[in-house]
């Protein structure tokens, strides 16, 4: 715990500053502060000492150098515990300095404005990161501001603790203030690179048991400034790499619908997803699909799970994990009876700002995530018969299916639920063979959704003779008109969306 006596303030973000440093007076902290800011604290009628007046020296090069100097930076980095530091200090006149509250110039606000290089180079702070370093480098002696977000904090800290601060706030202070430092450095760096650097600036939150396999290690980490999507857990074993896997997955998918959706997931692949006025109807639906698969699968619910959906699940048998937002008391009770089973809640109305990254032998391929949605009024009728208002509703529900299944990718549908799915399969007419097979006697009057456009009419003829109805697809391929005239031999309605979902 350190007393503050002595603050120097320095700041481009002016926000909260008057208010913050009237405060500081009201402690008795001596304030030492810099050009523009000293101006604006003195029009708010707060007293302020210049740091010219304790440096003998002016501000010179148009403000360029105002800080850099020992009797400052002494001041900021001496040991207040050193016999030594203090006497050394003394000696030659400067006084200890307590805290350094600094923001600094807007370089990456100024990136985006096109401004020329020597325009620019007027934004790379020099004093700012320096005096934030050094304070930070001494934070068991001097305390770090680094942003107005902290005021709060920093006085509360200061009015509970009869003007010191605490070795825990002034760490964490010094953690923010090296981060800064360090983004700061990375965006200048980018900038003269001419092109974007990634840091790896994330943090592990838990180590797991094992990775996809038990002899790889694995571990969740987060990005460290990132909005966190916190996990609460009410039973079961810790989660594992290939749960984290899945219940993304699973939470993804049924955050596409408005209604009751319930989504079954084995090994980051959909066994069955539907939808309908009862969040436990939909999970029967969705079960349906495909039985045995969804032995020991992940199950992704968007609504409050009530008692009769925990006991259509229970009664469907072996589940990994049960994902949804929330749970009402006796579904919770209802799955206590499986000890193991993992009941997790997290916010589904929320959304992360993760990258999707894969690693190669080549290198990182990082790209964003397909958050695209199908606008309905861009949708394309180009087929000579139109789809019926069920069969829009089915295949409006089988592409938000397809999108995650893996490519190339095939849902078949009917009365929003999946009836049978292809994915991952070299071929498109494979996957649609695939997708039939498994939905076997239910095709009649049932839609199709394709991932990716048809490279030829022969998916086609193999929907038609199961008695698909309804297509839904990106289009795109060389062989539109043949896989169009095709349709209309069959009758078959067909839309195109302009989009297309791999999902590799």
């Amino acid at each position: 715990m350190i007393k503050v006596r002595r603050a120097l303030i320095s700041v481009w973000e002016k926000r909260g500053i008057a208010d913050f440093a009237r405060e500081l007076q009201k402690l008795n902290i001596e304030i030492v502060s810099t050009g523009k800011t000293a101006l604006l604290l003195r029009r708010h009628k707060i007293k302020v000492k210049e740091v010219s007046s304790i440096t003998a020296f002016p501000e010179i090069l148009s403000g360029r150098v105002k800080t850099l100097h020992p009797k400052v930076f002494g001041g900021i980095l001496a040991n207040k515990k050193h016999p030594l530091h203090l006497e050394e200090i003394s000696t030659l006149g400067i006084q200890p300095i307590d805290m350094v509250v600094v923001n600094l110039y807007p370089f990456t606000q100024k990136m985006k404005e096109n401004l020329a290089w020597t325009q620019m180079l007027e934004y790379i702070d020099i004093g700012g990161p320096s005096m934030l370093r050094a304070a930070a480098k001494n934070f068991r002696n001097v305390a770090s501001v680094s942003s107005p977000s902290q005021y709060k904090l920093v006085l509360s800290e200061l009015k509970k603790n009869r003007g010191a601060i605490s070795e825990d706030v002034l760490q964490k202070l010094a953690e923010s203030s090296f981060y800064l430092t360090k983004e700061y450095d990375n965006a200048i760096y980018n900038y003269f690179k001419g092109r974007d650097t990634i840091s790896w600036n994330m943090v592990e939150k838990s180590s797991l048991r094992y990775g996809e396999n038990p002899h790889q290690k694995s571990s969740l980490y987060k990005k460290i400034r990132s909005k966190d999507l916190p996990i609460k857990q009410y039973q079961g074993k810790t989660l594992s790499y290939n749960n984290y896997l899945d219940i993304n997955t699973a939470m993804m998918q049924v955050k596409e619908f408005k209604e009751p959706a319930a989504t079954v997931i084995k090994h980051v692949s959909i066994c069955g997803t539907a939808i309908d006025k009862k969040l436990a109807s939909a999970y029967k639906k969705a079960y349906k699909t495909d039985t045995l698969s969804s032995f020991g699968a992940i199950v992704g619910l968007n609504r409050k799970v009530d008692k009769d959906t925990a006991h259509q699940i229970l009664r469907s048998g072996f589940k990994e994990c049960i994902i949804a937002p929330s749970y009402s008391k006796e579904s919770l009770k209802i799955f206590s009876a499986k000890k193991n089973m993992r009941v997790l809640e997290t916010n589904f109305s929320k959304d992360s700002d993760y990258s999707d990254i894969k690693g190669t032998h080549f290198g990182y391929l990082v790209q964003r995530r397909d958050k695209l949605t199908l606008d309905k009024t861009k949708l394309q009728v180009i087929t000579k018969k139109k789809p019926t208002k069920r069969q829009l509703n089915d295949l409006f529900f089988a592409w938000k299916v397809v999108k995650y299944v893996k490519s190339n990718a095939v849902v078949v549908a009917k009365n929003n639920s999946v009836l049978g799915l292809g994915g991952g399969q070299p071929s498109r007419v494979g996957a649609v063979k695939i997708a039939l097979d498994q939905a076997k006697k239910s095709t009649k009057l049932a839609v199709l959704a394709s991932d990716a456009f048809f490279p030829h009419p022969d998916s086609i003829k193999l929907a038609h003779r199961r008695g698909i109805k309804a297509i839904i697809q990106p289009g795109g391929s060389i062989k539109d008109k043949e896989v169009i005239e095709a349709c209309d031999r069959y009758k078959i309605a067909m839309v195109f969306t302009g989009i297309r979902h791999f999902c590799h």
